[in-house]
């Protein structure tokens, strides 16, 4: 396997040439020390670097926002899955993160590459009334705003999140909210994200992701999410069809796109695929 020492700059899930979530990727012999990877991804600034050594016949992987650690992390794994396949051919790549083992496909093409990743296992429960209604107030929202069809969850795939589904496109465009309340919120409820979406149909989903819990306003893509959503909707026996697309970052101007594919079995790994462009390369 070749290993590289640079820090690439990937954005994952782009719409054609254009959008995409920025991940940082590093790639060596060994991880750095943590206060290393750390101060790395504090230096890149983007919500997510993902580091990765290989193991076994795969890769170690840790995931570093400027803020601290986290557990798992969708569009940086897009990203890795993208430098892989430029570096060492087309593949599946078995990966190790600190909780568990998952594996992302790349597939290299120019400047760039498709890439799947194949989550954690999915779990779901109902949001707690105070939460939601803590929620609810963070963005100005109340109970008449929520699409009922889809109730107030915390959704895993990998890490926690709370959804909130919204009946309308409008009020999802015009999210807001004050960073340091929602910071707050999340660390005590711990939460990764609050995923807002909007079912435009029940295989089409518009989403936003504040990421206030490392210091990150909002994600222009989710991964982790979007596995954690799906999981939801099959709990949910929501006609889904098999597969659903996610249509993010449009409210930010870096619009991307996610496809999920969702496998029957309850609980199971749910696979998100996209495009990724390198930056810079």
């Amino acid at each position: 396997m070749q290993t590289i020492t640079k820090v690439h700059k990937v954005a994952a899930f782009t719409t054609g040439e254009e959008g995409g979530n920025p991940a940082g990727v590093m790639i060596r012999a060994s991880l750095p020390e943590e206060p290393a990877m750390q101060r790395i991804a504090a230096e890149m600034g983007y919500s997510e670097t993902v580091f990765a050594a290989p193991q076994g016949d795969g890769w170690r992987v840790r995931y570093f926002s400027p803020d601290g650690e986290v557990a798992f992390c969708g569009h940086a794994t897009i990203a890795l899955g993208a430098v892989l396949a430029q570096q060492n051919g087309d593949g599946i790549f078995p990966l190790t993160t600190n909780h568990a083992k998952v594996t992302v496909e790349g597939r290299a093409h120019g400047n760039g590459a498709t890439a799947a990743l194949q989550s954690p296992a999915t779990s779901s429960s109902p949001a707690s009334p105070a939460l939601v209604q803590e929620a609810l107030k963070l963005f100005g929202y109340s109970v008449s705003d929520l699409d009922d069809r889809i109730p107030p969850a915390i959704a895993s795939g990998g890490v926690h999140h709370l959804v909130l589904a919204l009946a309308s496109r409008d009020k999802l465009r015009a999210m807001r909210y004050e960073l340091g309340a929602g910071r707050s919120l999340m660390q005590r409820y711990g939460l990764t994200t609050i995923s807002l979406v909007h079912a435009e149909t029940p295989q089409r989903f518009h989403a936003r992701n504040p990421f206030a819990s490392s210091g990150v306003y909002e994600d222009p893509a989710t991964g982790a999410a979007a596995a954690a959503l799906a999981g939801y909707l099959r709990d949910l026996d929501w006609p889904h069809g098999g597969a659903i697309d996610i249509i993010q970052g449009e409210d930010m101007g870096a619009p991307c796109h996610l496809q999920v594919q969702i496998p029957d079995e309850a609980g199971s790994s749910i696979r998100v695929s996209g495009k990724a462009r390198m930056i810079g390369e």
